[in-house]
């Protein structure tokens, strides 16, 4: 069957995962005055406008300083306020990576640190407005949760449970329009890959925004060559889920993984740094940004050059399955 006959998708298309995260902690401030929201010039891009009107008392604005901003949330953390600090991800894990470190970390404030915008979402902005590097530096970090939803269900339980979570923990959210991948009842929890398709031929590992065409890669595989392969959004980076990974290398089928993120310290390289120390011989890849900077263009057309697309990821899988 050709690609282009195949339907990309009957999946449900929802809102983009940052507004779900704007919308939830609008819900949740309504009965929980400790929340605070503090941004850095991006109450707009954060969906936050909203917020800021219903609950001016709840909402401190440092303006465009990064490094006030994780100061003053942990701050605020340390003197029990739930606290959100949101900021474009770029900025937010590389001007303030030293107050992510000591301030949030080390001291152990239970900062909700929020990255918004995040990956390639900037687009033609280019490599200053990308954040490719916010996995790798924060997997470095003693103490920190790292979790990157894939739609706008998963979003929804991140931020309940991030609310109720007494360790800092960074939530990183996209601006594109996330389908449903979650079927009803489904769990969610941090620290354990949830499977949004099943198969046995072949698993396909990713995150975020990542997940959907992952997810239309493998039912092109199944439409076009009978290929069954399971889809799993490894939505948390740290801690890993480990377990999962273990019943993967036992299946023995090859293994991809996809991430909106430099090939560098990121999902692929935790998933082969603990598949490959505990002896697994599974086929792996990982399909990722190169260690370049970055081509110029949407995120649709930067996801489709690097082949972190359905094509992309497409074929990637048949040429491990021959």
């Amino acid at each position: 069957m050709e690609l282009d006959k195949i339907i990309e998708t009957d999946l449900k298309m929802g809102s983009a995962n940052q507004e779900v995260f704007a919308d939830t902690l609008e819900s949740l401030a309504v009965i929980d005055k400790s929340i605070i929201v503090v941004t850095s010039d991006s109450r707009g891009s954060g969906k936050l406008v909203p917020f800021g009107q219903k609950f001016p008392e709840q909402i401190v604005e440092v303006g465009i300083a990064e490094q006030n901003l994780v100061g003053v949330a942990a701050g605020l953390a340390s003197a029990g306020k739930k606290t959100f600090a949101i900021s474009p991800a770029c900025f937010l894990t590389a001007r303030a990576l030293e107050q992510i470190k000591n301030d949030v970390a080390y001291s152990d404030n239970p900062v909700k640190l929020v990255g918004i915008s995040a990956g390639v979402s900037y687009g033609a902005l280019g490599t200053t407005h990308h954040s490719l590097h916010d996995f790798a530096v924060l997997r470095a970090i003693n103490n920190i949760i790292i979790v990157v939803p894939a739609d706008n269900f998963e979003t929804e339980q991140a931020v309940l449970l991030a609310a109720k979570l007494d360790q800092p923990i960074y939530l990183r959210f996209g601006k594109k329009l996330m389908p449903f991948l979650s079927e009803e009842n489904q769990e969610f929890e941090f620290g354990k890959g949830r499977i949004v398709r099943e198969g046995n031929d072949l698993t396909i590992i990713a995150n975020g925004e990542t997940v959907y065409p992952a997810w239309q890669a493998a039912k092109a595989l199944e439409e076009k060559h009978d290929v069954a392969a399971k889809v799993v959004s490894m939505h948390t980076i740290k801690p890993l889920d480990t377990a999962l990974l273990d019943e993967l290398a036992a299946e023995g089928k090859p293994i991809i993984t996809v991430e909106e993120h430099m090939v560098n310290g990121g999902l692929g390289e935790a998933c082969a740094s603990y598949l490959f120390q505990k002896g697994a011989r599974n086929r792996f890849h990982i399909i990722g940004i190169p260690d370049e900077y970055t081509v110029t263009g949407s995120q649709g057309e930067i996801f489709k050059h690097y082949g972190i697309s359905r094509d992309g990821i497409l074929a990637k899988a048949e040429a491990l399955l021959k």
